[in-house]
């Protein structure tokens, strides 16, 4: 069994020959995360016909200036409906400047307080953005513990330190078998594998042999691979535990015999 934690699988035109093709290598689940009113609802006939797959929603930093008014209302009511297992990807990107940090900011609050309304994990997306994020994060829980995952990590070593600290879970993506990525393999070889997940992000975000290509689902194998080398341990342990994390932070056991 594997887990890929991050996908945008219901923003693909066809996606049924990719999930054909990752459930023929091995048994696995999926973690959809709908950007839109679009990718939501196709996530949600999706989720429908295959048990593996479960959704998370929310919106992208870099979209809100497109965001539809009533988005946040349709998020809402996944997550009082039971369609989504999560609230996500929601955050700060500094990176670019598609949207003003005010704007960020006003939209991680909404989905933080969604998250906690709804008892439901928080799919985070981060870039240049750590401590404000590590503040809102706090100020609108309390200081209290929730769970989380930093999606497709690429910060720092202290960076993954606040992460920790917090009780939340870094995720891996193809980025980490791009050959400039030394440092990000240094925070992947002294980060617990129990606080580990595996992604793809999918389409995008290929790992090193199929860069180029559209990424999907079935390419986080080269992912728990890569993990693998850098601890210097057997594959099916990371493949393993990285699968029991999801299962953990998304509250999914009960589908784990799928």
């Amino acid at each position: 069994m594997y887990f890929d934690s991050h996908a945008h699988v219901s923003g693909f035109t066809d996606p049924e020959p990719l999930l054909k093709r990752a459930q023929e290598k091995s048994p696995f689940h999926i973690m959809n995360i709908c950007t839109d009113e679009s990718t939501l609802e196709k996530g949600r006939s999706l989720a429908k016909r295959y048990p593996y797959f479960h959704n998370a929603a929310a919106t992208v930093p870099n979209d809100l200036k497109n965001i539809s008014p009533t988005m946040l209302s349709s998020v809402e009511e996944a997550a009082k409906k039971g369609w989504i297992s999560a609230i996500g990807e929601t955050g700060l990107d500094y990176y670019y400047d598609y949207a003003s940090k005010n704007l960020q900011e006003k939209y991680l609050r909404s989905y933080l307080k969604l998250a906690f309304t709804y008892t439901l994990p928080v799919i985070f997306h981060c870039r240049e953005a750590f401590q404000d994020l590590f503040q809102i994060a706090d100020e609108e829980s309390a200081h209290a513990h929730f769970p989380a995952v930093l999606h497709c990590f690429t910060g720092t070593m202290q960076e993954a330190e606040g992460v920790l600290k917090r009780g939340w879970h870094l995720s891996c993506s193809g980025i980490i078998t791009y050959k400039k990525s030394d440092l990000l393999r240094e925070v992947v070889k002294n980060v617990p594998l129990d606080r580990l997940l595996v992604e793809t992000d999918s389409p995008y975000l290929a790992p090193q042999s199929k860069r180029g290509k559209t990424n999907e689902p079935l390419y986080v194998l080269e992912v728990i691979e890569k993990i693998a080398e850098i601890k210097q341990i057997d594959p099916e342990i990371v493949q393993e535990q990285t699968y029991l994390n999801a299962l953990d932070l998304f509250s999914l056991h009960s589908s784990s015999n799928i």
